[in-house]
């Protein structure tokens, strides 16, 4: 079975909790640092997961302030 690569893992991972409402409309995600110690990863999957999720219209970057889980109404 082929292993699927960390940034799609850690974007299921975060796409699940959004679904599941542990992330809820407008609520912040962890820190970079944080999903980091988390995941067990470097930076660049933590990142490019977070990309994914943007491309997706699921969370929203604010520069200095974070991610935050867009508010789909």
């Amino acid at each position: 079975m082929p292993r699927i690569p960390d940034r799609q893992r850690i974007a299921q991972d975060i796409r699940d909790k959004i679904a599941s409402g542990e992330y809820g409309p407008g609520a912040k995600l962890p820190s970079l640092r944080e999903l980091i110690a988390h995941y067990g990863v470097s930076a660049e999957p933590v990142r490019s997961a977070l990309l994914i999720l943007q491309a997706e219209g699921l969370v929203e970057g604010h520069q200095g302030k974070g991610v935050f889980v867009a508010d789909r109404s």
